[in-house]
């Protein structure tokens, strides 16, 4: 398949592009700052000659939109806000004006669109949607409002011969340098891996190679369109998946650090503390009724499996049924 990635050159992208070209299908990025083969520039807001590659292609995945790591100012979450719906916008102008549009589009969401809670996990069907709770601070709320913006634009775009799937995904966890999980790596590994405010919040996930392999899953199903929850079906608390996480790095202890302390942490690293304190129990019901198997469906195995290949240790993946 012609598979066109806008947005693809950060640590989802990378991690899809290597897949889907491994697996033999053509894939074509698109870049504000184009590098090499199979990249082309475009902006993320208006037309331009771009707009060729995605005119008979098959398959888009859209993963454009300013990084979420980072600290949470008016500025960063208004281009937070416009980096996600105008790049949705013009992907949807682009695939409704092509001749031959591709059959589906995959567009990147996020699993924060979901209230924090800790009594049930959120799927597609039952899970409530955040921006109301009354125990958070009133800022989360904006992070809800750019995750509905987002999928409210791709519902908008007027593509009447292409399928289009909003990826409602959680933290992808990879062992390529600069990811999350090389973050969570390295807080483990100097022992600063302990509880966070507690722990008891959710953390929610998928494996990389679970990622690509639902991304894969999802185009191919003709039957699926609307939000479909990309996240392992194992959400545990933070607590339990630093320790997870500790143990399969062999560090036996890690220290806990109070609300302030992770402030404090956060403004250190240029982050906000919205990633660690928020509550996300998500799970992939649409997924998993439609039979799709995870290869890697718990933390601890994924974490082995994470941290042997981060090690540069090789190891077969695990087949699954889908």
């Amino acid at each position: 398949m012609k598979i066109v990635i806008p947005g693809g050159t950060g640590q989802v992208g990378t991690v899809l592009k290597r897949a889907l070209t491994t697996a033999g299908h053509e894939v074509v990025v698109l870049t504000r700052r184009p590098t090499g083969p199979g990249e082309v520039h475009w902006d993320g807001a208006t037309p331009g000659p771009w707009t060729e590659v995605i005119d008979g292609s098959d398959v888009v995945v859209n993963l454009a939109g300013r990084s979420v790591n980072c600290r949470y100012t008016p500025a960063n979450l208004r281009a937070m806000m416009d980096s996600r719906v105008l790049s949705t916008r013009v992907v949807g102008e682009a695939i409704g004006a092509a001749a031959h549009p591709p059959r589906v589009w995959l567009q990147m969401s996020t699993a924060t669109v979901y209230a924090h809670r800790f009594d049930a996990p959120n799927d597609e069907d039952t899970g409530v949607i955040g921006g109301a709770e009354p125990t958070v601070p009133g800022y989360w709320s904006y992070s809800v409002d750019i995750a509905r913006a987002w999928e409210r634009e791709q519902e908008r775009a007027a593509t009447p011969h292409t399928r289009k799937v909003a990826l409602r995904a959680a933290m992808v966890m990879s062992p390529d340098r600069g990811g999350v999980f090389d973050v969570l790596s390295w807080m483990a590994r100097l022992g600063l891996g302990g509880p966070v405010a507690g722990g008891a919040q959710y953390v929610s996930w998928i494996h990389d190679h679970d990622f690509v392999r639902a991304v894969e899953f999802l185009a191919d199903r003709d039957d699926l369109a609307g939000p479909v929850n990309l996240a392992a079906p194992g959400p545990l608390p933070q607590r339990a998946f630093m320790r997870a996480l500790r143990t399969a790095w062999h560090v036996p202890l890690g220290l806990p650090a109070t609300r302030g302390m992770a402030e404090v942490g956060a403004f250190v690293l240029r982050s906000d503390t919205e990633l660690l304190l928020k509550s996300r129990r998500v799970v992939p019901g649409r997924l998993l009724e439609a039979g799709f198997g995870f290869a890697y469906p718990t933390w601890p195995e994924a974490a082995r499996d994470l941290t042997r290949r981060r090690r540069g240790a090789s190891g077969p993946v695990r087949a699954a049924t889908r």
